[in-house]
């Protein structure tokens, strides 16, 4: 499998070269060249398989090429080492809990998975890496957390200053060895521009070889696939339509949903769920994308205005509206409404979501409106308890905390300040 670049003007690229590379060099995100759909024995078949097995089999026409058969199973199983449950909340209503991982964050998976695809890499290339990462929120932790240790390969994670919750923090903070991590005095969107320009610096990158761990690298994009996979295995004896609603800030773990259907995965639609920050729900009302300064909410992990992933989501649909009106639809939620969410799944069983699973499951409920009869999914990206101040004072509950979260409670923040551009192109030519 080769994989080309969104903007038409790179070099086609072999897994490996795309991972190190992370964006290619017209600055475009890269694609596959084909998405092959899987047997329907496969899906037919699904409750009898293994995680594992269910992953090898979806990402391993991805992959082939650059990584044998038996390190892609040795990487699955360091990956896929924790549980992704569905728990029933209503009998037409599931969530998906992605939280059971280390960092306590969907993005444990991507990260892992890339970090140990990168190693592998980084034994043959012989050459030094620098992840740079901008983080809204959970990316940071997971990153950092995944790649920790990790021979050949230094992490530079940029985040928001005062914008992310004190655990998410804490997480990305106080790992130290090969992980630094840069306070930016801004927002999510100015941590994202610098790492962009970072990519086009050509004097830069005379100094060093940068690849990047969000969302844009396939690496971190396509095993988020997993997920949509293994809650169908679980849901499918539901015998009803299956419709998955999503929390979304990048759009990675949508778009890969989108992959999981394209593998053949039975599903009946999607729903991409956001905060204020409603770049596209406003395309989907509108057909006109205009992208915008970020918003700060309660569910800062999608507090992201220009959405990355969106463009891939187009390409699958190969930019035609009407094709993506009937698989996907879009709404926004604010605060307001989604401490009220919190509030509503907690007094149906006793469930405490997170603030972006409160907003995957507003949308959730806006869709079934007009359709009651499917069996929807919303996802819990990430534990409560990485909101503890929010949750807490929504529900006036106290929560237990995780060994996870202990783990980084008592340890020392290190950080570095920075403002601008060139405080973070100062920091990586003298790293």
């Amino acid at each position: 499998m080769k994989f080309y670049s969104l903007n038409g003007k790179a070099p086609v690229v072999s897994f490996d070269v795309a991972v190190v590379n992370g964006i290619a060099p017209d600055k475009g995100l890269y694609f596959p060249e084909q998405i092959n759909s899987l047997p329907k024995s496969f899906f037919e078949t699904i409750e009898n398989l293994s995680n594992e097995d269910i992953a090898f089999t979806a990402i391993r026409q991805f992959v082939e090429e650059t990584i044998p058969d038996d390190i892609l199973r040795g990487i699955l199983k360091e990956v896929l080492d924790f549980d992704f449950p569905v728990v029933d909340i209503t009998p037409n209503i599931g969530t998906l809990e992605l939280f059971h991982g280390p960092t306590m964050a969907f993005k444990d998976v991507g990260a892992r998975f890339m970090a140990q695809c990168l190693g592998y890499f980084s034994r043959s290339h012989k050459q030094e890496v620098t992840v740079l990462v901008a983080t809204s929120g959970d990316t940071g932790g997971a990153v950092a957390n995944g790649f920790l240790g990790v021979d050949g390969v230094n992490v530079v994670i940029l985040y928001p200053s005062g914008k992310v919750s004190d655990i998410q923090e804490r997480q990305l903070t106080t790992l130290g060895q090969n992980i630094t991590a840069l306070e930016v005095d801004g927002t999510f969107d100015d941590c994202q521009a610098m790492v962009k320009n970072a990519f086009l610096d050509k004097d830069l990158l005379q100094h060093l070889k940068l690849t990047s761990a969000n969302s844009i690298n396939v690496a971190r994009w396509l095993p988020q696939l997993f997920y949509f996979l293994f809650a169908y295995k679980q849901a499918k004896s539901k015998g009803k339509d299956i419709v998955f609603s999503v929390p979304s800030g990048n759009f990675g773990n949508i778009c890969a949903g989108f992959v999981a259907q394209r593998l053949g995965m039975p599903v009946k639609h999607f729903i991409a769920a956001t905060n204020v920050n409603d770049t596209v729900p406003q395309y989907m009302m509108t057909k006109e994308y205009s992208p915008k300064p970020s918003t700060a909410t309660i569910s800062n992990a999608m507090d992201v205005g220009d959405p990355s992933n969106f463009i891939r989501i187009r390409h699958l649909f190969q930019d035609n509206y009407e094709t993506l009106k009937d698989n996907l639809s879009s709404y926004s939620f604010n605060d307001v409404q989604t401490k009220q969410a919190l509030k509503e799944i907690y007094a149906i069983n006793g469930y405490i979501a997170d603030p972006h699973g409160a907003v995957g499951y507003l949308g959730l409920r806006k869709y079934q409106e007009q359709h009651p009869n499917v069996y929807g999914i919303f996802l819990e990206t990430a534990h409560p308890v990485k909101f503890l101040d929010v949750v807490e004072d929504t529900l006036t509950e106290k929560l237990e905390i995780p060994s996870q979260i202990l783990r980084v409670m008592g340890k020392n923040k290190a950080s570095i300040k920075i403002a601008t551009y060139q405080d973070l192109k100062q920091y990586l030519k003298k790293s």
